[in-house]
């Protein structure tokens, strides 16, 4: 583990002989020949991350230097509120992209304390989180809903036995977060003081591209919020209409952002097909959405797992909220090839 001090000086802090080495010391052990760095152009290839998405088979979603690191730099300093007195943490594995953006580039690049956990949730048992986040005085979760889920359903006994107040900030990545879920985080876990920016992107996207800002937007259950700056979304038909407000239709992004994928890797023309063929003018995420007369964006889930019923766009995140809404229900699978 290498310490470093934001004092500008030798770390103070025990280190362990073996384990640790001190920032200050290594520097002084590497020649100028050993540390300079190459310079590469800001669209250089940064790194190469596989996903599945809609289609099932697997693309290589290839990001670059300067705009990937632009977009998640900026995403995490205004959504999660870093400060330097923070402990942040990030539940997502670094392999995913939620790791990739906001466990490694993001916060470290904004000097954030960044917490690392290996291991399950519910080892030795289910108050695993809740005592870490006691122990380290951890003051940002970012965490998924599925997780969430599970608590709920272990008990709340659980977070109730540590003390949460150090948290200031809660988050939600990885699927549409049903309201139920919403509540209990806020209610359990933030102890109804803390917000909770649930956050819309993806692989693709490289950053957040829909969310809240703490103190600046208000929040709602079950929605991923308002647009991040320069982010210009919409929610249109198959033939690129905008659709009436509050009606569901297909979520696309009209403008370029500074980290969005570049290509997939290898086959350019799948990119084209993919993401800039599906709606005229714009890039398809492939989620179905609609947009509330406020502006908040209600993402409903992907568009292969959407009912088409009497004419109304109805997501599977949605029928699966209705159903873990029922007091005898504490987790809800619902798949729309099944129940066509």
């Amino acid at each position: 583990m290498v310490v470093f001090s934001r004092l500008g000086k030798q770390s103070e802090t025990a280190l362990k002989p073996g384990r640790d080495l001190d920032w200050y010391e290594a520097v002084k052990a590497v020649s100028p020949a050993d540390g300079t760095p190459e310079i590469v152009d800001g669209e250089h290839p940064l790194f190469i991350l596989y996903t599945s998405g809609s289609t099932g088979k697997p693309k290589g979603v290839l990001h670059t230097t300067a705009g990937y690191l632009a977009g998640t730099h900026l995403t995490s300093k205004y959504i999660f509120d870093l400060q330097d007195k923070d402990v942040y943490w990030c539940t997502a594995d670094v392999g995913w992209i939620t790791g990739h953006s906001y466990i490694v580039y993001g916060p470290l690049s904004n000097g954030a304390t960044c917490l690392l956990y290996e291991g399950a949730p519910n080892q030795p048992d289910w108050g695993r989180f809740w005592q870490v986040i006691e122990k380290h005085k951890v003051t940002v979760l970012y965490t998924a809903p599925t997780a969430i889920r599970a608590f709920i359903r272990a008990g709340n006994e659980w977070p109730a036995k540590s003390d949460l107040s150090s948290l200031r900030l809660l988050g939600s990545v990885g699927e549409p977060i049903n309201p139920e879920a919403w509540m209990w985080y806020r209610e359990h876990v933030g102890k109804n003081r803390c917000p909770i920016v649930d956050t819309w992107w993806q692989t693709e996207t490289g950053a957040i591209m829909l969310t809240t800002l703490p103190g600046a937007n208000f929040t709602k259950p079950g929605s991923t919020g308002l647009p991040f700056f320069g982010v210009v979304p919409e929610v249109v038909t198959q033939e690129g209409q905008k659709v009436p407000t509050g009606e569901g239709g297909l979520l696309v992004l009209k403008k370029p952002w500074p980290s969005m994928l570049r290509t997939i890797y290898g086959d350019d023309e799948r990119y084209k097909q993919a993401y800039w063929s599906e709606i005229p003018g714009a890039y398809f995420t492939g989620d179905g959405a609609r947009e509330d007369k406020d502006g908040y964006f209600h993402v409903v889930g992907r568009i292969d797992d959407v009912l088409n019923v009497s004419g109304h766009r109805i997501g599977t995140a949605e029928i699966e909220s209705a159903l873990v809404a029922h007091p005898a229900v504490a987790e809800a699978a619902a798949s729309a090839a099944l129940m066509t």
